[in-house]
């Protein structure tokens, strides 16, 4: 007799059953469990991927939290940079300005030569011949010529009853009418020679010499004793351009230089000024057309090759002040690092709590790394405009246009910048490198 198979739910094998039943209820506790981990995995994935967040407005929040807490200290780290950025931008700013002033004289006075007699092969004094300003004048290029002679021996006093001795350095010169135009001076007081002048006592008086005089106003008349004869002071002659010996000296006419101290008439010195394009051809010819017989008795030189010299001594001179104001934005920017790295020691439980709270290391590090830019932001922006003031100050001391080139002032910005994220490097990882137990631990 055959038997049917048992089925797993008779009531003949209870054990199977409930074993069965039991596997049912672990697998679906199982596919729930699954769910609730897969869930919990994306809360935790939701909170690391955006609940820690630090966006450019938190950024330079917490970045200037420590400079507003610790204001005194921030404003002496900050001064090394502003010292070194101001520096930089005021020998820039005031070299242009001085070049700018010196290139204007320059362009002003380039075209102006002096022929001056030279030494004799005697030993001698050679001179000019009493013809050499018309000679030079009939050069084609040639706009205008004046000329000058000393008369040695004759003092300039203000009355007759001050000893011949106390002369007070100031020369009696004869001077030709056209003198101001060609060398470019102008009149503070009265009007300079003329031919008509130039015959009667009429004397011009340099702006030093008056003043040594005492004389500084021509609303009344004034006189000067000369060599035994009384002069009328018809003008006062401002500062010449390059001809500072002008401004001590007392101007009067040849022919009154002849009639009065026996003057033989011939010139100490030309002044030249011709077309700014010819000026190399007019110096080649000036020598042989004033002095025919010897054209090697006079010699030509430019007043101008003076600013040019002085031009090349001031780039020397600034090259040496940016040395310095490097050193001195080096120093600052070393200053910062310092300040930076006990800022970081004395903010371990700061950064502690901020690590135990959610914050990155790359949050620690921008934190850190912002502050040292600010401090040197503040510092360069500082020292800008100290560096600007001042080259101002220069320009408005000097009469000069004001000219600060935009490369000192984008420069000197972002060389504070550099020096600010180099100096905040090594700061910013030490604080970056800080695990949350180790900073709490240690405060």
């Amino acid at each position: 007799m055959t038997h049917a198979p048992a089925c797993d739910s008779g009531p003949g094998r209870p054990g199977r059953a409930r074993r069965r039943a039991g596997e049912g209820g672990r697998l679906r506790r199982g596919r729930r469990g699954d769910g609730d981990g897969a869930s919990r995995r994306a809360g935790r994935g939701a909170v690391q991927g955006g609940g820690s967040r630090l966006t450019g407005a938190d950024l330079l929040r917490t970045g200037s939290l420590g400079l507003r807490s610790r204001r005194v200290r921030a404003a002496l780290s900050a001064l090394g940079i502003s010292i070194g950025i101001a520096a930089i931008v005021g020998v820039l700013g005031i070299s242009q300005t001085s070049k700018a002033s010196l290139l204007a004289q320059l362009g002003a006075l380039g075209n102006l030569a002096t022929v001056q007699p030279t030494s004799s092969q005697s030993g001698g004094q050679a001179e000019l011949p009493t013809t050499a300003q018309g000679m030079a004048a009939r050069i084609g290029p040639v706009t205008s010529v004046a000329s000058i002679a000393t008369i040695s021996g004759v003092g300039v006093y203000r009355t007759p009853y001050i000893p011949a001795i106390d002369t007070n350095g100031i020369s009696l010169t004869a001077a030709s009418a056209t003198l101001p135009a060609t060398v470019g001076a102008k009149m503070t007081r009265g009007r300079f020679l003329n031919p008509a002048t130039a015959r009667y006592p009429a004397v011009v008086l340099g702006n030093q010499a008056a003043s040594l005089l005492g004389i500084t106003s021509l609303a009344t008349p004034q006189q000067v004793w000369i060599g035994g004869h009384w002069f009328t002071v018809v003008g006062i002659l401002g500062n010449v351009p390059l001809q500072s010996p002008m401004d001590a000296m007392a101007f009067i006419g040849f022919p009154i230089a002849e009639q009065y101290f026996a003057f033989d008439g011939h010139p100490t010195e030309l002044f030249v000024r011709s077309d700014p394009a010819q000026v190399a051809a007019v110096a080649a010819v000036l020598p042989a057309t004033v002095s025919p017989q010897n054209p090697s008795d006079a010699s030509v030189s430019y007043p101008a090759d003076i600013l040019q010299a002085e031009i090349a001594a001031k780039g020397a001179y600034n090259t040496l002040f940016l040395g310095l104001g490097a050193i001195a934005l080096l120093v600052g920017g070393i200053g910062i690092a310092n300040v930076m790295v006990i800022s970081v020691l004395e903010r371990r439980s700061e950064i502690g709590l901020r690590r135990a709270l959610g914050a990155t290391r790359r949050h620690i590090a921008e934190q850190f790394l912002a502050e040292s830019l600010l401090l040197s932001l503040l510092g360069g922006l500082a020292g800008t405009v100290i560096g600007a003031i001042a080259t101002w100050a220069y320009a408005l001391t000097q009469h000069s246009s004001l000219a600060i080139p935009p490369q000192a002032l984008y420069g000197g910005l972002t060389a504070a910048l550099a020096i600010g994220a180099i100096a905040g490097l090594y700061p910013a990882t030490r604080a970056a490198r800080l695990s949350p137990t180790q900073a709490l631990r240690t405060t």
